[in-house]
């Protein structure tokens, strides 16, 4: 009787490790002068800006918005889910000298969990050239249930540029616990530091719901203005919204050690959030 011997079995590959998605989008604006050199340009505020370099990929779709004057305008439109847990992103953008430059955003961006437990990535660098203008105002970063997030962003301006930037960061989508979120904003102008702050939110982030930090809002924003006219009349510092404990959205308006005026707001939700900042932006 011949017996016949069941034969090994082939040795299995290692799974692939999850790895997440890598992607940078890049944005420049280039002064138009017609002939006229760009030094001469900057100074009297000629010229039209336009857009030599746009480029997207991965979840970044970038538009041209008819521009507004000799304003070259960006919209960003988010073409699939990110970031999620493992993912790399970079938004690099350039108002080069005498250019103004406007970027904004079709949807707010959601942090949310990945496959693997590995935090995600979300890096923003922005460089404004002499006599350029960028304002740099997306739609609000809502941090998920289960996410995590690291968020750097890092602006580099010229002596003479204006900067408009909006920040927003809801904590957790309607009925959830938020997720783990760290970021971190640093200005520079000609080298010297404006602003460096580092913050905090969810897992991981001791105290940041107390009454220190954010007294049990969810939602955290704000406003920069950087630019010549602050150097001879600083802003003066103001309360924005209700009083502290009542629940409404509270904030405060100060001038930073430079050109700078910082309006921080915490609020209940997004909504408010948004009508403060726009309050401060105002005047």
């Amino acid at each position: 009787m011949t017996r016949t011997l069941p034969r090994p079995a082939a040795p299995q590959a290692p799974a692939a490790p999850a790895v997440g998605l890598r992607a940078t989008a890049r944005i420049v604006a280039r002064l138009d002068d017609g002939g006229t050199s760009r030094s001469s340009e900057a100074e009297s505020g000629g010229g039209t800006s336009r857009l030599p370099v746009l480029e997207g990929g991965g979840p970044f779709a970038l538009r041209r918005v008819q521009s507004h004057a000799d304003q070259a305008r960006v919209c960003l439109v988010g073409a699939m889910s990110a970031p999620l847990g493992g993912d790399r992103l970079r938004i690099e953008a350039t108002a080069e000298a005498g250019t103004s430059l406007r970027i904004t955003a079709a949807a707010a961006t959601v942090a949310l969990p990945g496959r693997t437990g590995e935090l995600a990535t979300y890096d923003v660098h922005l460089t404004v050239g002499d006599g350029a203008r960028l304002e740099w105002l997306p739609e609000p970063l809502i941090s998920a249930e289960g996410s995590d997030l690291r968020m750097t962003t890092t602006i580099d301006l010229a002596p003479t540029a204006r900067l408009v930037f909006r920040e927003e960061q809801i904590l957790g989508r309607s009925g959830e616990h938020t997720g783990a979120l760290r970021s971190r904003l640093t200005i520079r102008q000609a080298g010297r530091v404006l602003l460096d702050q580092e913050t905090a939110y969810g897992p991981g982030a001791p105290g940041w719901d107390t009454s220190a930090v954010l007294g049990g809002h969810r939602a955290v924003g704000q406003f920069l203005l950087v630019g010549p006219e602050f150097t001879d009349k600083p802003a003066e510092v103001r309360l924005l919204g209700g009083a502290a404990g009542d629940g409404a959205a509270q904030g405060v308006l100060a001038p930073l050690a430079g050109p700078a005026a910082l309006a921080t707001v915490v609020a209940p939700d997004g909504l408010s959030l948004r009508r403060l900042l726009d309050r401060a932006a105002a005047g």
